[in-house]
């Protein structure tokens, strides 16, 4: 069975997590639907507008990583959601799942990229890579 390109996976777990999240936000309380939902669909339609753009484009790792961040900041809006009892417990645990898959395959996708470039992950660390000193 052949491997599946990482972009592929990344992009269609991505909306899938989408669609997940806003059959969810439908059940808010309404004080929090417009406010905290909102910010969930829009960073979700956001990493993955990000994602298409990294498809189609050269320079794709500085968009890649600021998925990356931005996938960071959804964990933490989720975790949110079920902390003011928006999300259950089985819910938040389905929505950490698919954000744990999605970051895997996020990883492997940027990993990729370093790979077949002349960039290295210590040069990203140290800044060089974006031409500082």
């Amino acid at each position: 069975m052949p491997k599946a390109i990482p972009e592929l996976v990344v992009i269609e777990k991505t909306q899938a997590l989408l669609v997940w999240t806003s059959n969810h936000i439908a059940k808010f309380p309404r004080t929090h639907r417009h406010g905290l939902g909102t910010r969930l669909e829009q960073r979700l339609s956001t990493i993955l507008d990000r994602l298409i753009e990294a498809k189609f484009t050269r320079d794709r790792l500085p968009l890649l990583q600021r998925s990356n961040l931005e996938l960071e900041q959804l964990r933490f809006e989720f975790r949110t959601s079920k902390d003011l009892k928006c999300l259950s417990i089985e819910s938040y645990g389905s929505a950490s799942r698919f954000v744990n898959e999605i970051g895997q395959n996020l990883g492997l996708w940027i990993k990729a990229i370093l790979n077949h470039s002349s960039i290295k992950p210590a040069d990203l660390e140290s800044g060089a890579a974006a031409g500082d000193p």
